[in-house]
């Protein structure tokens, strides 16, 4: 059975974070997945999926780097909400959480809040982790947003507030 992400955040909220993105502050707006994105190894949504399904010792590190909103409404299990990488609070708390693992760690990166080629979120995480030296990193392609590649088909969610 399918679900949809409406059925797990207020369609105000949602309707908040929509009319939010066009209002971001300038830097964030011009926040588009880079060069170095274009080529970072990516992870597909069922791939990381099954990747779930491992002893939690194999399972890499999930980092979420875009709108608490979006977290509380449906996230992947596990998955640590950073805030959004398209403004300084979250690099910054981006930044706080690296200084704690290990830079040969498996991480995943995803946010979801748009079509990938206009996130302003995964660009900036994905450059602050290459720049920290992390080297195994991948991003979850989710071309249109979380709702519609990751919930709709059925893949596991949470709910609830960051932990």
């Amino acid at each position: 059975m399918k679900r949809s992400i409406h059925g797990f955040v207020p369609a105000a909220a949602l309707a908040l974070v929509w009319i939010g993105a066009g209002t971001l502050p300038a830097a964030a707006q011009q926040a588009r997945p880079s060069a170095s994105l274009a080529t970072a190894p990516r992870i597909q949504p069922d791939e990381l999926a099954a990747l779930l399904k491992a002893p939690a010792p194999q399972r890499p590190l999930i980092l979420h780097v875009g709108f608490e909103v979006l977290y509380r409404g449906a996230h992947i299990p596990g998955a640590i909400f950073v805030g959004p990488a398209s403004r300084p609070e979250g690099l910054k708390q981006l930044r706080r959480l690296l200084a704690r693992v290990p830079r040969t760690r498996e991480i995943v990166l995803y946010c979801g809040c748009c079509p990938w080629e206009k996130c302003p979120n995964i660009g900036p995480a994905y450059a602050e982790l290459m720049r920290a030296g992390f080297r195994h990193v991948r991003v979850l392609y989710l071309p249109n947003d979380f709702a519609r590649d990751w919930v709709n088909h059925g893949l596991p969610v949470e709910q609830g507030p960051p932990h």
